[in-house]
This record gives structure tokens, sequence and C-alpha cells, in this order.
């Protein structure tokens, strides 16, 4: 399968393994293609997790994986791609309906955003919370005083 898609992108996804995972580093323009490609042709009809990682000194700041699973195969992959903060994504919704939730959570715990997903909205912390608690730069005490004094009527506990 990976030499397949190698043949088939090139130098857009570059093909890894590590402890004996298997993952793709995927040129992000590619991306949107690719998963379609990856649920239709290659039978990884589940995506089990979106997520991201905060890389702070980095360009690109983000890297944004996918872990797909194959129940056919019993096989799984993740797919990586690294964007900058403010870039989006386009969204997975249409290729696997779970793929909604997990958007939504990367989006209120990272700020990054998928275009054309149906309701991009926090889901985890409340709409008028400030701040994504999952980047590094979000400090490991922080809390949104402001917010749970405003609706709590309590100082922050921190």
């Amino acid at each position: 399968m990976i030499a397949k898609l190698k043949r088939e992108y090139g130098s857009g996804i570059e093909p890894l393994t590590h402890l004996g995972q298997n993952y793709i580093v995927v040129d992000r323009s590619l991306i949107p293609e690719l998963l379609q490609v990856l649920r239709d042709q290659e039978e990884f009809d589940y995506c089990v997790d979106i997520t991201a990682v905060h890389y702070p000194k980095r360009d690109k700041q983000f890297d944004v994986v996918w872990v797909l699973y194959s129940f056919p195969r019993n096989e799984r992959i993740r797919v990586k791609t690294q964007i900058a903060d403010g870039e989006t994504l386009p969204s997975s919704v249409s290729i696997w309906a779970t793929a909604n939730w997990l958007e939504r959570e990367v989006y209120d715990m990272f700020g990054i955003k998928f275009e054309g997903h149906p309701d991009m909205k926090r889901i985890l912390l409340p709409d008028g919370w400030k701040g994504y608690p999952l980047r590094k730069d979000y400090g490991i005490l922080q809390q949104d005083s402001e917010w749970v004094q405003i609706n709590l009527g309590i100082e922050s506990g921190q």
C-alpha cells in the first residue's frame, strides 16, 4: 500500500515507522485527497482519532494527526501533516462521521479550524473560554479567571 501511495504522490508523502507503528507524513495540500483514498481504496473505514501536537518554536507549529483503522485489514495507520498557526485544514467529516467531534476537540484544545466542518465550535470548554489549553504556551496553572468569576462567582483556585 505504501509503495503504491508513494508512486502516486511522490515526494508529497513520506512513509515512516516508529516502534512498529506505521505513519505517513503528508504535504498539507494532499490531505483531503489522500484521506479519501485511504478510506475508499485502502479500506481505512474508521477514523479512530484526530489530534494535534504543538511545537511553538517551529514555523509550522502544529502536527495534526489522523489515526485510522481498517477493519477488513486489521491495520492502523497514522497520517500526519504540519501547519502554521492560523492555517486551516479541510474537514474530513464527509469522509468519516466520527471526525465531527474529533475536529471540534482539536479546535477547542489547539485553536485549529477545519474548513467545511458543519458546526465548528467548542465541544469541551464553554463558548466564552479564552485560549487553547493543549498549546504548550498555555501555562499549566493558567485558568480563565475572568470566566470563572463571571460564570461561577468564585475566585480561581489556581
